[in-house]
């Protein structure tokens, strides 16, 4: 990602090219397939589905905001363009959880229990909580998360259902 801003901070600074930077935060939700490089609620979604383990790390603080949310106010770019500007655009402070709230959403959604799951200590060499700043997407951009975690998320158990064929 840091690579497709300095492109454009690039183009900007080179040819003048009028440019926002938005820094999507843990965007999920239908349209997202599984693959192991995704973000942590498809991976868990689709290893609940199929039963196959996973592991969560304890520890571990995110926000997370589904894609309808992050739509709605990358739209409102259009009108509210401020070339240079950066935008961090993520869930709301008070939907932060552990990874491992996430997780049992997860597995509540799919109705399964948690032995598919190993629990590990916070892994080593990341950020335990990563505290975004969201406020210039609110000013701005009129950024208002409407969707709740336990929704979105039960949305996207739904979606990955219908797309993989598969009943639980």
């Amino acid at each position: 990602m840091w690579a497709g801003e300095l492109m454009c901070m690039n183009s900007a600074k080179m040819f003048g090219t009028e440019t926002v930077r938005v820094r999507p935060v843990n965007c999920y939700g239908p349209g997202e397939h599984y693959t192991p490089y995704r973000g942590f609620i498809p991976k868990f979604i689709y290893h609940a589905l199929f039963d196959k383990p996973y592991v969560v790390y304890k520890g571990h603080k995110r926000i997370i905001d589904y894609v309808e949310d992050s739509c709605r106010t990358w739209a409102n770019i259009v009108d509210n363009f401020i070339p240079g500007e950066v935008y961090n655009v993520g869930g709301r402070r008070e939907w932060e959880s552990a990874i491992e709230v996430y997780s049992d959403s997860v597995l509540k959604a799919v109705e399964k229990d948690d032995s598919i799951v190993t629990y590990k200590e916070a892994e080593p060499f990341t950020t335990n909580v990563k505290q975004m700043d969201f406020s210039k997407a609110v000013r701005d951009l009129k950024h208002n998360p409407k969707v709740t975690p336990e929704d979105g998320i039960r949305r996207s158990v739904e979606w990955m259902k219908s797309i993989y064929h598969k009943e639980v």
